[in-house]
């Protein structure tokens, strides 16, 4: 499931195909990904258009255009392809955007759980965004210990809720709880200073180093490398990896590592 760091990997991608090019047509091969807006108004919105600098918050990326935006979100298979008009259509292609100088920007999903919304003024991007809490990259100390402090239930289930924090998914919320030593289902005003300074740093580290590989990179000295395996050992200790569902999320840690609170 595309998080954080794979939606800052798609805002590159747009940036550096599409940005100052101006959008010659737009194919809608599957009108189910589109939310909002039918294929002839989306082609009238955006056809003649130029593409400019695009943002992103949480899992959310914004096309923006110097008038509607195009806001895109990946649920659990989409992503953003840079290719050209000329290369093959591909099965899970839905929707196509032709730029000039020949450039084609591709929405691919499998799944279709998500897709893309049209919003037309900053009035509609901020309906579409009212529910998401601070960006998980963007975050200073402060807020990030304002969101704790204010909500009920497991660590977990805090920082993968994207009204409390946007951006966090399955992987990274395991990752990050491992590395700053917190047990998941420990509860989220329950923590220490010191424990909401470890987990803190670990989060900003831990995205910083995601964001770079543009994925939770599964390297063999993180826990995502390892919580696939068929006997998993915490690559800390070596200790067996515990699995269990947490808000209808598969989660994994370490119980020597992430010992009880």
């Amino acid at each position: 499931m595309p998080e954080l760091p794979d939606v800052e990997g798609f805002r590159q991608v747009l940036e550096s195909c599409a940005t100052g090019r101006v959008i010659r047509r737009v194919d809608v091969r599957d009108a189910g990904v589109l939310h909002g807006v039918d294929t002839r108004r989306l082609q009238d919105a955006l056809e003649g258009r130029r593409f400019g600098t695009p943002e992103r918050h949480g899992k959310w990326l914004l096309a923006r255009t110097g008038g509607p935006t195009l806001a895109l979100h990946f649920g659990m298979t989409g992503r953003l392809v840079c290719g050209h008009a000329e290369d093959p259509v591909e099965a899970h292609d839905r929707v196509l955007f032709t730029l000039g100088g020949g450039r084609q920007l591709r929405f691919r999903d499998q799944r279709k759980l998500q897709g893309l919304w049209l919003a037309h003024d900053e009035s509609d991007v901020e309906g579409l965004l009212r529910r998401q809490g601070p960006d998980a990259l963007e975050v200073d100390r402060a807020q990030f210990e304002e969101v704790l402090s204010s909500r009920r239930g497991h660590l977990k289930t805090v920082l993968t809720d994207q009204s409390a924090l946007a951006g966090l998914g399955n992987l990274l919320a395991d990752e990050i709880l491992w590395r700053a030593r917190l047990r998941p289902d420990r509860g989220a005003r329950d923590l220490s200073r010191e424990d909401r300074r470890r987990l803190y740093d670990a989060m900003r580290r831990t995205l910083r180093s995601s964001v770079s590989a543009g994925c939770v990179p599964p390297r063999d000295s993180w826990l995502t490398g390892h919580r696939d395996d068929r006997d998993p050992r915490c690559p800390r200790c070596g200790t067996g990896l515990r699995r269990s569902r947490m808000g209808g999320r598969g989660t994994v840690w370490c119980p020597q590592c992430q010992p009880d609170g």
